[in-house]
């Protein structure tokens, strides 16, 4: 089977940064799925380990972790998924990616894909719905009784952030999202939040001039260094903040103290990494959000498509990420 990937971690400018290379279709055992991909959709988390560094891969790495494609071959263990059922599904990052004909997925982290959806725009959900339902709902821990509280997502016109704007909304939030080009300003707005602010200048100033003295909970989706003196002044005393972006130096955690506020982090690759005792609940969220978006009360994100399936078509991708001018997301189709 073709896949794309890397021996060498180079800049995404360089011939050899992504390459293809035809390897062997792999296997379905235990409870894993073989799936021929569709489509799959590139993350930040793809440029960031395909950033340059000093390793060098024997065997072809292959990136991608966000797919949607059919089951071919079912472990002997599968319990939910059969040949021919229609899956999407964000991956694992400790195994081989997406960026492939052919994948193996545990069918714990996996779900049907939405009905109303193509797969180009299925493909283009898991890993930010994932990210943002677990950062609101299991590190936020936000719950019906916090109807009428205030969130400020920091980054909401990316894909994390554009689907958190929704599912806050819908939890009853206000939304208050950080944008800094009118075009960000207006897809912000297009997801339902209710105030949107420039993160490039002081945060609570801003939030003030729009009515709001601090807020309960603070989503941050760019740059936890640079944000993290202002997150601490906006945030309400025993309010929380959740960071799915590591940091490069120390954070002064002494700055929440006075206020009993609470840092934690979202890392949407967790359950799976460490195979969880609640590793399942992936495949139940996406299960969850698939009914919402055949219900219309999630919409997807989906703003640009490449094809077809190649190392040039990943390069122009990952080369989009890294310039900081994406909105939504952006899917490679395989025809």
């Amino acid at each position: 089977m073709k896949a794309v990937g890397l021996h060498r971690y180079l800049p995404i400018d360089e011939p050899d940064s992504l390459i293809e290379e035809e390897i062997e279709k792999p296997v379905a055992k235990g409870r894993d799925l073989l799936v021929k991909i569709a489509a799959v959709s590139v993350n930040p988390v793809d440029t960031k380990i395909r950033s340059p560094k000093a390793e060098k891969e024997d065997e072809l790495k292959i990136l991608g972790w966000d797919a949607c494609g059919t089951v071919v071959q079912t472990g002997e263990n599968c319990e939910w998924f059969q040949e021919g059922d229609e899956v999407y599904y964000a991956g694992d990052v400790n195994r081989q990616g997406s960026n492939s004909e052919y994948q193996l997925v545990d069918e714990r982290i996996a779900a049907k894909k939405p009905e109303s959806l193509s797969c180009a725009e299925a493909a283009a959900m898991p890993l930010t719905t994932l990210t943002a339902w677990e950062a609101l709902f299991d590190r936020l821990r936000i719950t019906k009784e916090d109807e009428g509280k205030t969130i400020l997502i920091i980054g909401g016109a990316g894909g994390v952030g554009s689907i958190a704007t929704q599912l806050a909304k819908q939890a009853g939030l206000t939304v208050a999202a950080t944008a800094s080009r009118e075009e960000t300003k207006d897809w912000c707005f297009k997801m339902g939040a209710d105030h949107v602010i420039n993160h490039h200048q002081e945060l609570l100033p801003q939030l003030k001039a729009a009515g709001i003295n601090g807020t309960e909970y603070i989503l941050c989706l760019n740059d936890t260094d640079g944000h993290w003196e202002g997150m601490a002044d906006v945030i309400l005393p025993q309010g929380t903040i959740c960071s799915i972006v590591e940091n490069q130096h120390p954070l002064d955690l002494n700055l929440l103290k006075s206020k009993s506020a609470g840092f934690v982090w979202e890392f949407m690759f967790t359950r799976a990494m460490f195979q969880t005792d609640d590793m399942i609940k992936q495949r139940e969220i996406l299960t969850k959000a698939a009914k919402k978006f055949d219900q219309g009360k999630l919409h997807h994100t989906l703003t640009t498509v490449l094809k077809p399936f190649s190392a040039e078509q990943l390069k122009k991708a990952h080369a989009k990420l890294e310039s900081g001018k994406m909105i939504g997301k952006l899917v490679v189709e395989y025809s």
